[in-house]
Protein backbone atom coordinates (compact mmCIF):
# COMPACT_ATOMS: atom_id res chain seq x y z
CA UNK A 1 0.00 0.00 0.00
CA UNK A 2 1.65 3.55 -0.56
CA UNK A 3 0.12 5.84 1.80
CA UNK A 4 0.04 9.84 0.51
CA UNK A 5 -0.14 12.47 2.70
CA UNK A 6 0.69 15.88 3.30
CA UNK A 7 -1.83 19.14 3.85
CA UNK A 8 -4.78 19.66 2.20
CA UNK A 9 -5.17 21.04 -1.55
CA UNK A 10 -1.24 19.75 -1.77
CA UNK A 11 -1.64 17.63 -4.85
CA UNK A 12 -1.95 14.37 -2.90
CA UNK A 13 -5.19 13.44 -5.26
CA UNK A 14 -3.50 14.26 -8.38
CA UNK A 15 -0.27 12.03 -7.30
CA UNK A 16 -2.96 9.43 -6.53
CA UNK A 17 -4.39 9.41 -10.10
CA UNK A 18 -0.86 9.83 -11.35
CA UNK A 19 0.87 6.73 -9.74
CA UNK A 20 -2.49 4.47 -11.58
CA UNK A 21 -1.61 6.24 -15.04
CA UNK A 22 -4.51 8.41 -14.93
CA UNK A 23 -7.30 5.59 -14.78
CA UNK A 24 -10.31 6.67 -13.02
CA UNK A 25 -12.04 3.63 -13.08
CA UNK A 26 -8.66 2.57 -11.22
CA UNK A 27 -8.85 5.79 -8.92
CA UNK A 28 -12.22 4.78 -7.87
CA UNK A 29 -11.79 1.12 -6.96
CA UNK A 30 -8.30 0.94 -5.92
CA UNK A 31 -7.49 4.80 -3.94
CA UNK A 32 -9.44 5.73 -0.76
CA UNK A 33 -9.08 9.47 0.14
CA UNK A 34 -8.99 11.53 2.40
CA UNK A 35 -9.59 8.65 5.09
CA UNK A 36 -8.49 10.59 8.19
CA UNK A 37 -12.53 11.63 8.44
CA UNK A 38 -13.15 8.31 9.22
CA UNK A 39 -11.28 7.98 12.21
CA UNK A 40 -13.42 10.20 14.50
CA UNK A 41 -16.25 7.38 14.16
CA UNK A 42 -14.19 4.67 14.65
CA UNK A 43 -13.40 3.17 18.10
CA UNK A 44 -10.88 0.81 16.66
CA UNK A 45 -8.38 2.64 15.36
CA UNK A 46 -6.32 -0.66 14.27
CA UNK A 47 -8.96 -2.32 12.50
CA UNK A 48 -9.58 0.96 10.43
CA UNK A 49 -5.89 0.76 9.49
CA UNK A 50 -6.12 -3.36 8.72
CA UNK A 51 -9.25 -2.10 6.37
CA UNK A 52 -7.42 0.57 4.67
CA UNK A 53 -4.41 -1.51 3.55
CA UNK A 54 -6.58 -3.50 1.10
CA UNK A 55 -6.27 -0.40 -1.08
CA UNK A 56 -3.52 0.20 -3.32
CA UNK A 57 -3.36 3.69 -2.72
CA UNK A 58 -4.48 5.60 0.96
CA UNK A 59 -4.36 9.61 1.27
CA UNK A 60 -4.82 11.05 4.04
CA UNK A 61 -4.18 15.11 5.20
CA UNK A 62 -2.26 16.21 7.44
CA UNK A 63 -4.44 18.05 10.18
CA UNK A 64 -1.94 19.05 13.39
CA UNK A 65 -0.37 22.08 12.19
CA UNK A 66 -3.32 24.32 12.81
CA UNK A 67 -4.94 26.38 14.98
CA UNK A 68 -6.06 23.80 18.10
CA UNK A 69 -9.51 23.59 18.11
CA UNK A 70 -11.75 24.84 21.45
CA UNK A 71 -14.24 22.15 20.94
CA UNK A 72 -13.14 18.52 22.79
CA UNK A 73 -14.82 16.67 20.22
CA UNK A 74 -12.95 18.52 17.56
CA UNK A 75 -9.45 18.00 19.30
CA UNK A 76 -10.51 14.23 20.02
CA UNK A 77 -10.83 13.82 16.08
CA UNK A 78 -7.69 15.47 15.47
CA UNK A 79 -6.44 13.50 17.34
CA UNK A 80 -7.76 10.18 16.11
CA UNK A 81 -7.05 11.73 12.53
CA UNK A 82 -3.36 11.99 13.21
CA UNK A 83 -2.74 8.05 15.06
CA UNK A 84 -4.61 6.68 11.90
CA UNK A 85 -2.30 8.16 9.88
CA UNK A 86 0.84 6.82 12.08
CA UNK A 87 -0.90 3.36 11.93
CA UNK A 88 -1.27 3.38 8.36
CA UNK A 89 2.58 4.87 7.51
CA UNK A 90 3.60 2.22 9.85
CA UNK A 91 1.68 -0.76 7.48
CA UNK A 92 2.88 1.26 4.61
CA UNK A 93 5.54 -0.47 1.70
CA UNK A 94 5.60 3.39 1.01
CA UNK A 95 4.83 6.57 2.60
CA UNK A 96 5.01 9.70 0.31
CA UNK A 97 4.46 13.56 1.52
CA UNK A 98 3.16 16.10 -0.77
CA UNK A 99 3.78 19.81 -0.29
CA UNK A 100 3.55 22.44 -2.96
CA UNK A 101 3.03 19.52 -5.43
CA UNK A 102 6.37 18.51 -5.05
CA UNK A 103 6.35 14.69 -3.53
CA UNK A 104 8.72 13.39 -1.44
CA UNK A 105 9.22 9.74 -0.13
CA UNK A 106 9.30 9.02 3.50
CA UNK A 107 10.01 5.72 3.61
CA UNK A 108 10.22 2.69 0.95
CA UNK A 109 10.49 3.67 -3.22
CA UNK A 110 8.61 5.56 -5.21
CA UNK A 111 7.17 4.56 -8.66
Amino acid sequence: MILITGPMWSGKRELAKQLLHGDEAAFETRCACEVQSLAAGREDLEALADELTQYEIVTASELGGGVVPVDPREREARERAGRLACLLAERADTVIRVFCGIPKVLKGEGK
